[in-house]
């Protein structure tokens, strides 16, 4: 049996990650778009990499479900990179809460509950976390630990409250931030770790450093990597005009 690294988002993103730290597993990417994961394994198998594709929507419990069965008949799975997503410019606001919110919720959930001891995690979220008010206690905890089935029900995310993709899309990064702060701990119990990153341009040596045993000591954290620009949209050049 192989140690197995579950990717989801077949992008440019996913691979650079698993080009550093998959060469001696087992890689299962999954996909909405079985043709993008294919597109992704040719080129990865071409560089040597032992890889499949599996069909994958991550809006679906099932879906990720199905996901994760595949790569247990490889082995345990000791490596997970979720690089799936929507944005604002790509999906309505239903399509990237279920998908980015509740998606990602939901992944982390399941994964942890499989996790191998000693395993790792990182979750790709962005610099829009970042660049909204803070919610309050009440709300982030809701956000944060609110059962997966529950999410998308709660009230700071419904429609009206909703003002378009963009705050969707904030809202959902937020929620990824602070999933991984409450899964961490479970995943912990596990002897694994879970970290995000929320990146302009992704840096992709330090998701390496989060999934490989020299970053044991880091877990629930969240890495903003935007080469200075949201101190700047909060503290310089780039804030927003006021209306």
């Amino acid at each position: 049996m192989e140690d197995v690294v579950l990717w989801t988002g077949a992008g440019q993103i996913g691979m650079a990650i698993a080009r550093r730290i998959g060469f001696d597993k087992k890689i299962v990417v999954g996909d909405k778009k079985i043709e993008n994961a294919r597109a992704i394994s040719k080129i990865m198998e071409e560089a040597g990499f032992d890889i499949i594709s599996v069909e994958t929507d991550i809006s679906s419990r099932e879906s990720i479900l199905n996901l994760i069965e595949e790569c247990q008949k490889y082995g345990e799975i000791t490596t997970f990179i979720n690089a799936a997503g929507v944005s604002p410019s790509q999906a309505s606001i239903e399509e990237i809460l279920k998908v980015d919110l509740y998606g990602t919720a939901v992944l982390l959930e399941e994964v942890g509950k499989v996790i191998a001891a000693g395993g790792a995690g990182v979750t790709i979220s962005s610099q829009s976390g970042h660049r909204m008010p803070q919610l309050g206690k009440e709300i982030d905890e809701q956000l944060a630990a609110a059962p997966t089935e529950e999410l998308l029900d709660l009230e700071v995310l419904q429609p009206e409250n909703i003002k378009d993709t963009l705050h969707a899309y904030q809202m959902a990064k937020r929620c990824n931030e602070k999933r991984v702060m409450f899964e961490a701990v479970r995943w912990g119990e596990k002897d694994a770790r879970i970290n995000s990153i929320s990146p302009g341009i992704i840096v992709t040596p330090v998701a390496e450093l989060l999934l490989l045993p020299k970053g044991a000591f880091i877990t629930g954290s969240d890495f903003l990597l935007d080469g200075g620009a949201t101190a700047s949209y909060f503290y310089g050049p780039l804030q927003p005009e006021e209306e």
